[in-house]
This record gives C-alpha cells, structure tokens and sequence, in this order.
C-alpha cells in the first residue's frame, strides 16, 4: 500500500498540468495512466490533426505556385510519408509528456486499469494506492452514434482515420463540425473526393452562421461537396463501396465513396472507475462538478473532458489549475468562469471564436452594433495571397465586445486580441488606440473595431459640427 497527498487518474492534459503543479507545491503525488502518458490531444487529436493540415496546406501551396510567380508544378507525395512526418511530430512534442520527466519532478507514475474502493482508495494491477485527495482526468474518446447497419460496415472516425497507410480516393464524412470540416479539407487538399453531410442547417453549428457559411462557399470552391439538412436513414457496403442512404428536402438521396467516416460524437473515458463506491455523481454521461471543480465527493476533483464542459485542451488546461489552488491551497477557492472562451477551427482560413454569435446576442441584449471587415481589404492578405475571410464583431452601443468571430489566414492567432479585450472588459478604443505595425495581419483586428468609430465620425451629426468647427476655426 503506497500513501499519497494527491492522486491523479488519467494523463491527459489536465491529469499532467495537475500532477507537475501539485508536486511543486511540495504534495506527494501519484499519477496513473492507463495507456501513455498525453492523452488524446497528443495522440488523436491537436497535434497529429495539426500536422496533417499543415503538409495538405503545402500541397494547397504548392498548386498554387503560379499565383507567386513561380512555375507551375506537381505536388507528387506518397501518403505514407505524410503519416510518417505525422508520427515523429507526436513522438516530438510527447517529449515534454515522458513519464521520466514526471518522476524527476517528483511524481509516482503508475500504469494500468484501476477502479475506485472507496472515495480514498484506488486498486491498481493489485496494488493498492491511498490518497487524501483525488482528481479524474480521464478525457473522451471518439464514439459512433446510432445508425442503422454502422454494425455491419467497416468506417472510420477521427481516431481510425490517423491509422490509415493510404489516401482514400473518395470519402463521405458524417458530421459538419470542426473535426469533420478539418479531416475533409486534409483529404481534400491531398487529392481524395470529399463529401460532408450534415443533420444541421449549416456547417459548424456551434458558429455565426454568416461565417459558417462563408467558409462553407470558400470549401465547396476547393471542390468539397458539402450538404446539409441530411437525415441518414441507414449504411451499407456494396463490394468495397460504402453507400449512405439518407433523406434531404423531402427526397431520399444516395452517396456512394470508398471510405465513410463518423465525425460526431464523444463520450466520457468513465467506465471501470467504479465512481459509485467514491460516491461521485454522474449525469449525461459526465461527471457532476461545482464551479470549484470539485465533484459530489469531497475529497475529489475532475477536469477536462469527463466533466462535459468545453471539450478543449485549454480548457483542460485552464481547469487544471483551478483544481491544484483548490484542493491544495488552503482557504482558497478560485471558481470557473466560462464567459469568455475561445476556440479555433483549424481550416483554411483558421474560424476563431470567443463570445457571443449575433443570434445569440441580438436575443440576449436586444439591440446590438456588428461590424464587419473583409480580409481581402488587408494588404498584409492581398501579399500573402490569403485573402479569403471576414472577421466580425458584435458590440453594445458603448464598444464592448460580445462577441468576435475571426475567419482569416491564421484567424487563431488573430483572436486572442479579442480575447484580451473581452477578458479584462475592455472596449474596442483599448484596440483601436493600440498601435498595430505594418503590414501585419494583425492589423485586421485594428481596422474590425475602427469601424466602430467611423460610424460615429462619419454619420449622425458629428460630420455636421465637425465641418461647421472647421469651417469657424480653419
């Protein structure tokens, strides 16, 4: 039996940032992971799809070398090479995620399936770990949703798919969110014929819809057939075909392709944890959880994926933190606050997001200001030959942001501008104000709030006395 002030279950991005952040706190910590240390970001998620978006860009680059002056030219690959780059990358960045660097800071690192013997008491591989404290990091994992004959086909989905040793000649992708729109440009840039059917009225659901459907004509004109308002009503496989049978508008329609890929859906990583006997609450599927992190047992916290909010890896991140104040520094208590985070679609142009839609904001505040600037305006974008996208932003009528939505070349990085701003409730003079060099793409984000003070110089009855002061004073 081994004796720990803080135990964390699982490796992922929480479970690290806790364990190295407990442990330099001076608490004897344990860590124990089930399969390798990085969890699904490393593995199946943010690094390995990044890496992916990154070659098919080349290529993307690469056919366009006539745009630069440059002679034309074949982009020639071989998959396998692609996939290979893909897998030293993670091998690369898992670096910071060896289990030896963990154990030289200090923390026990165990591997293995365990379960809970009660809310201070942990099994693993027939050891037996006691700790006054406990947190579940266990991330989600890609899950396949209900449809009639999946059983009976073999398909991909966003873990599958980073196994593959071959490109795809044709691939119909069910589900129009970030990871679908991502898998289809990659398979797209890289040569397949791609297909996305969505259930909902528009690609990314989650977005303003003005720019989600921007991006969807930006897709669709690199030759991605895209479709939405489908209902599939079942799948089969006819030879090596894959074939989705679904309703549209009324209509049954058929699609056809060499491979099928499932995009949606994610669940918990929960099941053999035994939460029941360490008296930890779950509902749909996640884990129960005050604004402190801390679930129904006293004793235990949770962050990242299990808890159902924000499936990101900053966020994991984010509430990593909150839960090593919380549970090991005594009289504080530091809460979540969720109103401001942001996230990225990593397609090309990136969609980054914080705050608000206009939808949401018209109907939560009733009368709001937007501002639109088109990227094709930005001569950084015109020299760079990326100028397809919009940033948008909502405001109230004194220049606070609600919400900013930034479709760009390298619209993540552009955002956090936005974020900034929204995080310490600043107005749109705290950008406008700033000086912004050129040329930079960053000078999109100036030139989105001036629009804000243009409105007011350029209209109403400011111009008015502006021109009658002029004309008094010279």
């Amino acid at each position: 039996m081994e004796n720990f002030d803080l135990t964390v279950i699982g490796g992922g991005a929480g479970g690290l940032n806790v364990a190295s952040g407990a442990v330099q706190l001076g608490a004897r910590v344990a860590l124990v992971e089930k399969n390798k240390l990085g969890g699904d970001c490393l593995y199946y998620g943010c690094v390995p799809t990044k890496t992916l978006i990154q070659s098919a860009k080349i290529a993307s680059l690469i056919k366009r070398a006539k745009e630069y002056g440059l002679d034309d030219t074949n982009a020639s690959f071989d998959f396998k090479n692609i996939m290979l780059r893909m897998r030293n990358v993670i091998s690369k960045v898992g670096e910071h995620d060896d289990p030896k660097r963990f154990e030289n800071l200090g923390v026990k690192v165990f591997f293995g399936n365990g379960r809970f013997i009660d809310r201070h008491t942990f099994e693993l591989n027939g050891c037996t770990i006691k700790s006054r404290k406990f947190v579940i990091s266990t991330g989600s994992r890609a899950v396949a949703v209900p449809i009639k004959g999946l059983e009976q086909i073999k398909y991909l989905n966003s873990e599958s798919a980073l196994n593959l040793d071959y490109l795809p000649k044709s691939i119909i992708i069910l589900g129009a969110g970030p990871i679908g729109m991502e898998f289809a440009q990659v398979f797209a840039r890289l040569g397949s014929k791609v297909t996305v059917i969505e259930k909902m009225g528009q690609i990314l659901p989650r977005e303003d819809k003005e720019i989600s459907d921007i991006l969807e004509s930006i897709l669709k004109g690199e030759g991605i057939k895209i479709y939405t308002g489908v209902n599939v009503d079942h799948v089969k496989q006819e030879g090596n075909r894959k074939i989705v049978v679904a309703e549209c508008g009324g209509r049954q329609t058929t699609y056809e392709a060499d491979e099928f890929m499932l995009a949606i859906g994610r669940a918990p990583n929960l099941e053999g944890l035994n939460l029941e006997a360490a008296g930890v609450k779950v509902e749909r599927r996640a884990i129960v959880v005050n604004r402190a992190m801390r679930t129904t047992a006293r004793n235990i916290w949770a962050c990242g994926d299990v808890t159902g909010q924000y499936l990101f890896t900053h966020v994991a991140e984010y509430q990593a933190g909150l839960v090593v104040a919380n549970a090991l520094i005594p009289l504080v208590k530091r809460k979540a606050n969720y109103s401001v985070i942001p996230w990225v679609t990593y397609t090309d142009p990136e969609l980054g997001r914080v705050g608000l839609t206009e939808g949401e904001a018209r109907q939560k505040y009733g009368d709001v200001k937007v501002y639109r600037y088109d990227v094709k305006e930005l001569d950084r974008a015109v020299i760079e030959g990326e100028v397809r996208g919009i940033i948008k932003i909502i405001c109230t009528k004194k220049g606070h942001i609600l919400g900013a939505h930034v479709l760009a070349p390298r619209g993540g990085e552009l955002l956090h501008e936005f974020v900034l701003a929204m995080q310490n409730k600043l107005s749109v003079r705290s950008i406008t104000n700033t000086i912004h060099v050129y040329p930079t793409l960053s000078q999109a984000v100036r030139k989105t709030t001036n629009l804000y003070y243009a409105e007011k110089i350029f209209s109403g009855w400011v111009p008015k006395v502006t021109k009658k002061l002029i004309k008094w004073f010279g």
